[in-house]
């Protein structure tokens, strides 16, 4: 018997977890774990509360008594999914109606109203920023709640990561931990989405649906493998579908998977042949953004925006023919920028780049397969500031090969290149990528962020990052956690210029300083949570942030000695 619901798929975005518990669950891995000293320099401790920095942020810049004459918050959940914005499209063309939820946490009210209506015939749980399996396991329970007949369906990397490193086994006991009807095992997925609804809607067989796991008495049974091709260049975003609830921050990705096969990432074999959207398609997207009177900003996902080097040179001159006034920003290869290019850029609206340079060692850069050098990525840099773009450098600690001598090389790298904001981050040893196939070689111990390699530990790398943390204060330090790049540009279409972000940031980073010199020690002191309020008065010194005359600060805990 077929299943009649008025609404086909709900799409449920990103759920940027309470941070009070995922702290708490990554602490009990181990104060001295790599994954909790990762963590640990992402936020400050204040009224016996951690907090990340977009949370101090809206505590000491938001007044909830009177929103209307404050900035509004700062959350994560606020860029627009470009994995929503595809997966609605891709099933509208297709003749099915979608409803979709962006931010689980800050949207929670509304998705628990759209679940107790019990119209749903399935829905779809977004995977695409999730390394832990916690925010999933948060947002089925949350379903389960207040809906009891739709279909739960989870796919993306996540998935895929897990089948390709698990046994079955623990394949079998991780699905029935996470609880959903159907796992899309799939690079791409979109098809076998199409294909479940479609066999829910009809009352067709299941088990002849390709790249799943389906639930059947008490275990997931597995179904053939069979590639999926879905040219991106067919299915571009019609933004006419989002635009009174797209924002003023969305994604927009113009190509699949990424031409390069550095040996640190496994994003190539997750996601498939690296293809590309031609610049046409692009444009027809980019004009109906455009439309959207409430985008402030657009940040292309591409790992590979700029390559090939002829196709990216195409889209900017797209863009300045059509005079489109959105700003945005991207990643970027510097080593490949060229006069003609960044200037194109500045004049297309290009508001900064990130960059995933990772190491300031030739040799380090070898051993990843970055098909980069130092003095390349030198030359790409000075461009960029010549133009004035912003910069922020990714960079990658603790890879096979890596020594006290090509941290030297990294750190003088950090301090002398220029850029603007960085951060580096313990190497992830992920035995999907690569790098795992040299294990041998290397003499590779270990996975993720626990392993030892014939020239260093994880232990001794996170020693390593603490000390750059510490030592390095220009460029400023980025905190990663619900922050990261994105939040540089949310913080500027504030209002703020970029003096105060980065004093912002830096005043945010003390804290960690200070934990991480005085260990017992965990609450920010005193003057560190003064440095924060100073840091969102206007340049000249006048004015205060609009919660400082009343905000939890009114009631910070004096028993401290300052």
């Amino acid at each position: 018997m077929s299943r009649t619901m008025d609404l086909d798929c709900l799409l449920i975005g990103h759920n940027e977890m309470n941070f009070v518990e995922y702290e708490k669950r990554v602490r009990e891995m181990g104060v001295r774990s790599g994954a909790y000293r990762d963590l640990d320099k992402n936020f400050i401790q204040y009224n016996h509360t951690p907090y990340h920095a977009s949370e101090i942020f809206n505590i000491f810049y938001y007044d909830p008594v009177k929103p209307a004459n404050s900035t509004k918050p700062l959350h994560i959940g606020e860029n627009f999914s470009a994995a929503i914005a595809y997966l609605g499209t891709y099933l509208n063309r297709r003749g099915f109606t979608f409803d979709y939820v962006n931010s689980f946490q800050t949207e929670k009210e509304l998705l628990a109203e759209k679940l107790a209506r019990e119209n749903i015939l399935t829905i779809a749980v977004i995977t695409t920023l999730y390394v832990s399996v916690f925010p999933i396991l948060e947002v089925i329970a949350f379903i389960k709640k207040y809906n009891q007949t739709a279909a739960i369906i989870i796919g993306g990397p996540f998935v895929s990561n897990q089948i390709t490193a698990l046994d079955k086994i623990d394949i079998q006991y991780a699905f029935k931990q996470i609880g959903a009807d159907i796992f899309v095992n799939s690079s791409q997925g979109e098809a076998a989405l199409v294909k479940i609804i479609r066999a829910l809607k009809t009352d067709s067989p299941i088990e002849k649906i390709e790249n799943i796991y389906y639930r059947k008495d008490g275990k997931y049974v597995e179904t053939p493998i069979l590639k999926e091709n879905n040219p991106i260049s067919e299915n571009m975003v019609n933004w006419d579908l989002f635009s009174r609830r797209a924002g003023e921050f969305v994604n927009v990705r113009t190509s699949i998977s990424c031409p390069y096969s550095c040996s640190f990432c496994g994003f190539p074999q997750h996601a498939g042949t690296y293809q590309f959207a031609g610049v046409k398609e692009i444009e027809k997207e980019l004009t109906l953004l455009n439309k959207i009177k409430t985008v402030k900003s657009v940040q292309f996902v591409d790992d590979t925006f700029n390559v090939p080097a002829k196709r990216f040179k195409e889209i900017l001159m797209m863009m300045i023919k059509n005079k489109y006034t959105v700003p945005w920003h991207s990643h970027f290869r510097c080593q490949f920028a060229d006069r003609e290019t960044v200037e194109l850029m500045k004049e297309s609206g290009c508001e900064g780049v990130f960059l995933g340079i990772e190491s300031g060692s030739n040799q380090i850069l070898k051993n990843m397969n970055k098909a980069a050098t130092v003095e390349k990525y030198l030359r790409g840099i000075e461009l960029l500031k010549k133009y004035e773009l912003l910069t922020y450098g990714s960079f990658i600690i603790g890879f096979p090969g890596e020594t006290d001598e090509t941290v030297q090389e990294t750190a003088a790298f950090i301090k002398e290149s220029g850029i603007d904001f960085f951060r580096a981050q313990l190497w992830y040893c992920d035995t999907t990528t690569p790098i795992w196939k040299e294990k041998e070689k290397y003499k590779i111990v270990g996975s993720h962020f626990e392993w030892s390699h014939d020239t260093m530990d994880s232990q001794k790398a996170s020693d390593i990052i603490d000390e750059i943390f510490l030592s390095i204060d220009t460029p400023t330090w980025v905190p990663q956690y619900n922050f990261e790049c994105d939040g540089l540009f949310h913080l500027l279409h504030r209002g703020l210029t970029l003096a105060q972000v980065k004093k912002f940031i830096k005043s945010f980073n003390q804290g960690i300083k200070e934990k991480l010199l005085n260990p017992s020690r965990r609450e920010a002191s005193f003057e560190v949570i003064k440095q924060i309020k100073a840091s969102f008065r206007k340049a000249n010194g006048a004015g205060e942030s609009p919660g400082e005359k009343k905000n939890m600060m009114d009631n910070y805990n004096a028993e401290f000695d300052f």
